[in-house]
């Protein structure tokens, strides 16, 4: 399944489900990536990491390792 980390930049996706645990899930979740949210890849950094997105209407900065244990589906072009 894809993660948010191959989503290219423009494209938006759909939170599948969360593959992390303990407190790397937790502190993802509680930045308001849950299963079913919407999420739009604004800027990927010119090595990968970090990346930016817009989740429930604001800007959030993830690392590579943060976005690779979020499964996401529905990926089109925004």
């Amino acid at each position: 399944m894809a993660t948010l980390r191959d989503v290219k930049v423009g494209q938006a996706c759909t939170v599948e489900r969360l593959t992390g645990t303990g407190a790397v899930k937790r502190r993802i979740m509680d930045m308001g990536v849950t299963k079913n949210t919407q999420v739009l890849v604004h800027k990927v950094a010119p090595l990968g990491d970090p990346i930016e997105v817009t989740v429930r209407g604001y800007e959030l900065t993830l690392r590579k390792d943060e976005a690779q244990c979020i499964e996401v589906t529905d990926i089109v072009r925004a």
